[in-house]
C-alpha cells in the first residue's frame, strides 16, 4: 500500500508533500506491526494539539468500566476470527 503522495509512473499525486517524506514512509513500513502502530499513534498524538478533558476523562471511566465487567466476568471476551465470521455473516446475509 502507498501513500497517495508517493511517485506513481511519472505523476505525483500531492506536489506539496517533501521528497523526504516518501523515503521516511518506505522506512516505516520496514519496521515492525507493533513498531508501525506506534509510530503511527504517535504521529496521531503529535496532531492534537488540544486535549478535551472531559472526554479524556469519559475514557478513562469507560476503560475502568469494561475492565471491572471483564474482571468480574459479567462479560467474556470473544475470539477476533469469532467476531470476523459473525460479522461476515451479518453483512453477507
Amino acid at each position: 500500500m502507498m501513500p497517495p503522495w508517493v511517485w506513481r509512473g511519472h505523476q505525483r499525486y500531492n506536489g506539496d508533500m517533501p521528497d523526504d517524506a516518501a523515503e521516511l514512509f518506505a522506512h516505516a513500513l520496514k519496521l515492525p506491526p507493533a513498531a508501525r502502530a506506534a509510530l503511527a499513534d504517535s504521529l496521531i498524538d503529535s496532531l492534537e494539539s488540544e486535549v478535551d478533558e472531559d472526554a479524556e476523562e469519559a475514557w478513562r471511566s469507560e476503560i475502568a468500566l469494561r475492565v471491572r465487567d471483564l474482571d468480574s466476568g459479567t462479560v467474556q471476551t470473544i475470539a477476533w476470527d469469532e467476531v470476523r465470521r459473525q460479522l461476515h455473516s451479518r453483512i453477507n446475509g
